[in-house]
């Protein structure tokens, strides 16, 4: 069945992250609840409502990124055959099983899904993580959200950063493409200039496995996506 015509509708780029209740090993669900999930994310790809998503793990912790095509909606949407599985997150008044990471900086911006539609599939959708010192967070969130509203830093079209806690959730794409916010070839980025000045290195905790670098990248859970 063709997809309906579509080409003006927005994309709204999603990150969340959920704790499992025991360690994915010692839960007997834990499988079946990922295929089952997986199989209802590769619904709504079908049916023109998502454009990509990706769940990864690290530990109990699960992060999940997805575009959504039209109207936004919540992990609910497809990420349901998991609920039993979950601890729930407090929330204001109220508790959820799915907390939302907020983005706090990327290098392209969807005009529209016709925009932001993969030239050819990904050879990998990625997911990976850094821990945050509690006394630089704030400053790691200064100086990115300084380099967006600039616009000119130069980097993967796909990638975004979230953030959640002390925690910084990255997805990205390989191969990876090169733009800017504005996308232009003209000037080049200051703001930069202020992150490389603070000591990048000094924002972060070292995790285990991450063999010096500032981010973890995780193993996948699932990956699905769609390309016109």
């Amino acid at each position: 069945m063709p997809l309906p015509s579509s080409a003006g509708r927005a994309v709204y780029r999603c990150h969340s992250r959920a704790q499992l209740i025991k360690d994915p090993g010692r839960m007997p669900d834990w499988e079946e609840a990922a295929k089952a999930c997986r199989r209802e994310a590769q619904k709504l790809v079908r049916d023109g409502r998502m454009m990509a998503a990706g769940l990864y793990i690290y530990g109990r912790q699960l992060f999940l990124y997805y575009e959504a095509l039209g109207e936004a909606f919540g992990p609910e949407a497809f990420m349901r055959p998991m609920d039993g599985l979950l601890s729930p997150w407090p929330q204001k008044e109220e508790t959820k099983r799915w907390a939302k990471m907020y983005p706090i900086y990327w290098h392209c911006e969807p005009k529209d899904e016709a925009d932001w539609r993969r030239p050819k599939k990904p050879l990998r959708q990625r997911g990976r993580i850094a821990y945050l010192k509690h006394d630089a967070m704030f400053e790691y969130v200064y100086h990115h959200f300084a380099i967006v509203r600039e616009g000119l830093l130069r980097g993967d079209k796909y990638m975004s950063i979230a953030l959640h806690e002390d925690v910084l959730f990255s997805y990205f794409e390989e191969p990876r493409s090169c733009v800017n916010i504005r996308r232009t070839d003209e000037g080049e980025s200051r703001a930069i200039r202020g992150w490389l000045d603070a000591d990048p290195e000094s924002h972060f905790v070292s995790l285990p496995g991450s063999e010096g670098q500032n981010f973890l990248l995780l193993p996948d859970v699932f990956t699905v996506g769609r390309e016109i």
